[in-house]
């Protein structure tokens, strides 16, 4: 299970079409709250943010995950324009484990999902 923190609209439907070829199940999260929830109920492998989103508050979301002792281990990976160093850098800092270039993302994706399925220890 993958949880996806993604409000734009033209990657919401690339990661849907992706993961359906890959065979990976998907639920989507749009807000900080519904995020912090669905983690909970669903103990997903994987939470794929936009780190621009401004309805998810991707750091703050990030970081109240990694400090929840239930939620630590669930694997993040945020992506974001690769000029944005600040943000890459407040990313890494919140502790998101996997920072990445939007072009990046798109072009892993299927790698991506497929990994988020692998069983955490």
């Amino acid at each position: 299970m993958v949880l996806v923190a993604v409000d734009d609209l033209l990657f919401s439907s690339k990661i849907r079409a992706t993961a359906k070829q890959a065979g990976v199940a998907l639920t989507f999260a749009r807000s900080a709250q519904e995020i912090l929830q669905q983690a909970r109920a669903l103990r997903p492998e994987l939470c794929i943010f936009d780190l621009n989103s401004a309805k998810t508050d991707p750091l703050a979301t990030i970081a109240q995950m990694k400090q929840d002792d239930d939620l630590a281990a669930i694997r993040t990976v945020g992506y974001v324009s690769h000029v944005q160093t600040d943000l890459i850098a407040a990313a890494r800092a919140a502790g998101t484990d996997e920072v990445m270039a939007r072009s990046a993302f798109a072009a892993n994706l299927a790698d991506i999902l497929v990994s988020g399925r692998t069983t955490r220890p």
